[in-house]
């Protein structure tokens, strides 16, 4: 029976070829917008992970209500014991510290006046190790953060700092102050303690992040020279860790958050014991460490699932869209095709099998155009996987942390998700269109042929 539907495929391009096209055309859009989104989710997903949020992050409590003020007065202290206690215990991850700072840079001229002044967010990671420290572990640490932060890559001119009081700055950052490398330039922001802090520094490069807000007002700074600028010495804002591949595990962080912060809770509850049983000062219990996963952060876990949602919708639309187009193409495949309908009726051949006939004719038609469509949405997706799309242009008011250039992504999903719409779409529409079938009745047939 099989071979015989294909026969008359093959044979009778009629009834094939438009159907076919649709579905071919469906399904190759299916395929690229789905993994375009995928690429899109993971853009942003990799982009807050490596400058922000870490694939998990360690911060006292009362930072994490207030994360987004760059609260230095609430970080964390002795943070060399409880990186070393990370890094023993949960060695899949990289962990380092960092330090968060917002302030206002000042660019003199040659007489030391000012020159030019504008707002910056600070970002101080470990660029090189201190000459008291310096050692293999702290060496790869330094590496690990410049590969993370994709500065080699990122510097447009200078040279990544290679000595104390050196920063990088943000090229449109750059622009509008006028910089350039070598150039001296003040920070002013506050301490720790709430002080006034007052620094001179000098632009070693500057650096495009490929970040429209990183670009504009980012400037990143080697930690050990802003825990002293800062009153933060063994102190820093956060500690983010990030899995050694780049790749974002959800239930694995959740595991690891959700073991980290069982530990201190339960430290929590011991403190009052730990006070000669008189109780935990206030506030004490704000300054115990937290751990949040990724999605935990900024409403991040609303935002994935938006993608999610959309990437649902996406598949439901197109699965509408040509169930509808392919409905009519079977109606008039049944106008085109009513005198074989009526012969084959008049031959004997039952209503319900003809039917079911019609169906397996579509679901091979939608399966050949569902392979061929899967194929061109895979071709075009792997391109731009590999090239990438500029977007700079439109994103140059945008404050989502979102690569300037966006990459499509395919998954093994993305061989698969073409063929929902594709099979579905087809048994819908000649299901629906096939119902004609059981409307003719046998008993006019010869005045049908007559006619």
């Amino acid at each position: 029976m099989i071979g015989f539907i294909v026969k008359g495929i093959l044979r009778d391009r009629s009834r094939s070829l438009f159907p076919f096209l649709i579905i071919c055309a469906g399904v190759m859009l299916t395929v690229f917008f789905f993994s375009w989104m995928k690429g899109a989710k993971t853009n942003f997903m990799d982009s807050s992970a490596r400058y922000s949020t870490g694939h998990l992050k360690v911060m006292t409590r009362a930072y994490a209500e207030e994360a987004d003020l760059l609260p230095n007065d609430l970080a964390l202290v002795g943070v060399s014991e409880l990186l070393g206690k990370l890094r023993e215990e949960y060695p899949e991850l990289i962990w380092n510290p960092r330090i968060r700072f917002a302030g206002l840079l000042d660019v003199p001229d040659e007489n030391g006046d000012t020159r030019a002044q504008g707002p910056i967010t600070g970002l101080a990671v470990g660029l090189f190790p201190a000459e008291e420290t310096a050692s293999k572990s702290s060496k790869a640490f330094s590496e690990g953060e410049l590969t993370t932060l994709n500065l080699k890559k990122g510097l447009l001119s200078g040279q990544l700092p290679e000595n104390p009081q050196e920063i990088l700055v943000g090229s449109e950052l750059a622009i509008s102050l006028n910089l350039h490398p070598g150039d001296r330039a003040t920070i002013i922001s506050s301490t720790m303690t709430g002080a006034m802090a007052v620094a001179d520094f000098r632009v070693a490069g500057i650096i495009k992040f490929g970040i429209t807000p990183l670009d504009r007002g980012m400037l990143v700074a080697n930690l050990s020279d802003i825990r002293r600028f800062l009153d933060m010495e063994d102190a820093a804002g956060e500690i983010l860790g990030l899995f050694k591949d780049y790749v974002y595990k959800d239930r694995m962080a959740s595991e690891i958050a959700s073991e980290f912060n069982k530990t201190f809770e339960e430290l929590s509850n011991k403190q009052p014991d730990l006070n000669g049983g008189q109780g935990a000062e206030p506030g004490d219990h704000d300054f115990l460490p937290v751990m949040l996963t990724l999605s935990e952060q900024g409403g991040l876990s609303e935002m994935l699932a938006i993608y999610d949602f959309y990437s649902a919708i996406l598949v439901a639309v197109f699965v509408a869209v040509m169930s509808i187009v392919l409905w009519n193409a079977g109606l008039m495949g049944s106008l085109r095709r009513y005198g074989e309908i009526g012969v084959r009726l008049a031959l004997g051949e039952e209503k319900r099998h003809l039917y079911f006939s019609l169906i397996g004719e579509s679901l091979i038609i939608g399966c050949l155009g569902s392979a061929v469509g899967t194929a061109l949405g895979l071709a075009v997706s792997y391109y731009l996987q590999i090239h990438g799309l500029n977007i700079e242009t439109f994103t140059k008011s945008s404050s989502m942390m979102l690569g300037n250039v966006l990459r499509a992504q395919v998954t093994p999903l993305s061989y698969a998700i073409g063929f929902i719409p594709g099979m579905l779409a087809t048994f819908l529409g000649t299901a629906i269109a096939g119902i004609a079938v059981f409307r003719r009745k046998t008993s006019t047939l010869m005045k049908e042929f007559e006619a």
